[in-house]
This record gives C-alpha cells, structure tokens and sequence, in this order.
C-alpha cells in the first residue's frame, strides 16, 4: 500500500491512489492534515492547472512547499481532483 513518510511521521497512506508524472497522488482522506500549513509557492501547470502547496512539519521540523494538490485542475486532469502529492526531492519518502 502507497505510503509517504518524512522525519519519522507517517504523512499519507492509501490503497487508492492516481500516478501522474511519476508521482503517486494520495486522497485527501489519507492525508495526516494536521502536520500540514498552506505553503507560499505558486505554479501553474499548463495542463493541470493551479497547484496549492503545502509545508509540512512534524518531529520539530519544517519541510516547505512539499506537497502540492490540485483543488480545481484542468480538465485533463480531473481524476487527480481531491490528491495530494509530495516532493520526494525534500526527503519525503513514498513507497509504492
């Protein structure tokens, strides 16, 4: 089952998931919320749409901008509505 950890801290887990791009997108309902704030980057994907981010902390740290959703993405990328995904180039770790 698809899990990310970081710092120790289990930050989502789920059966279901979507890959898109080489990264596993977890359901909102798997996501830890609690070890997440609302991160400062901006990016607009050009078939996605506008990603929000998030920084994450937990065991006394702080990792920013290291997940990002897509709460009204592009037509093209409907089925991703609702998925969270994360920076594994932050140290986060997902396992398939």
């Amino acid at each position: 089952m698809p899990k990310a950890t970081w710092n120790g801290t289990v930050l989502a887990q789920s059966e279901k998931f979507e890959m898109v791009e080489g990264n596993i997108y977890f359901p909102h309902d798997s996501v830890t919320w609690d070890h997440f704030s609302k991160g400062t980057r901006e990016y607009t994907c050009p078939w996605k749409g506008k990603a929000t981010y998030y920084d994450i902390s937990a065991g006394g740290k702080k990792n920013d901008n290291a997940a990002w959703s897509y709460p009204n993405p592009l037509p093209a990328a409907n089925n991703i509505k609702g998925y969270v995904a994360f920076e594994t180039g932050k140290g986060i770790q997902v396992e398939s």
